[in-house]
């Protein structure tokens, strides 16, 4: 019979478990893919872009078009600092990470033309719809040929 385990069901359930199964887990226990939801909108003369980044300030956030991805970093810093009545620590927490998404809005738009809010934990980004310019094909000229 296996021996129970304070945290576990038995004593050896940490030597069969993937050890990798935890990598890429943020402090607070939510995996890394949950950072920057993002959902896409399209309407008639646009797209609307709005990203989850709860607990994220404002001036942490960075946007910007460079050869025609625009690309949304964002960087935050959590401390968690309790103490009991005598200064010492009882636990202390903290967490410093990045994280960036990009997406092709087209080398055709303009940085001036996309419009950002920061709301509520949520950036919203309007980017235009931009119509390729398109190349007007020369029309052939021929030789005209006498005989």
């Amino acid at each position: 019979m296996l021996m129970p385990s304070i945290f576990r069901t038995n004593v050896f359930d940490d030597f069969f478990e993937d050890p990798f199964k935890d990598f890429g887990r943020r402090a607070v226990g939510r995996p890394v893919n949950d950072l920057m939801k993002t959902d896409i909108k399209e309407n008639e003369d646009g797209y609307e872009v709005s990203i989850a980044m709860p607990g994220v300030k404002k001036e942490d956030i960075q946007a910007e078009l460079k050869e025609g991805y625009l690309t949304v970093t964002a960087t935050t810093k959590q401390d968690k600092d309790e103490k009991d009545d005598k200064g010492r620590y009882i636990r202390r927490e903290r967490f410093y990470g990045t994280a960036k998404r990009s997406f092709y809005v087209g080398e055709d738009v303009k940085q001036e033309d996309i419009k950002a809010k920061y709301t509520d934990g949520v950036l919203v980004l309007d980017v235009p719809k931009v119509q390729p310019k398109v190349e007007e094909e020369e029309a052939p000229k021929y030789i005209d040929i006498l005989g």
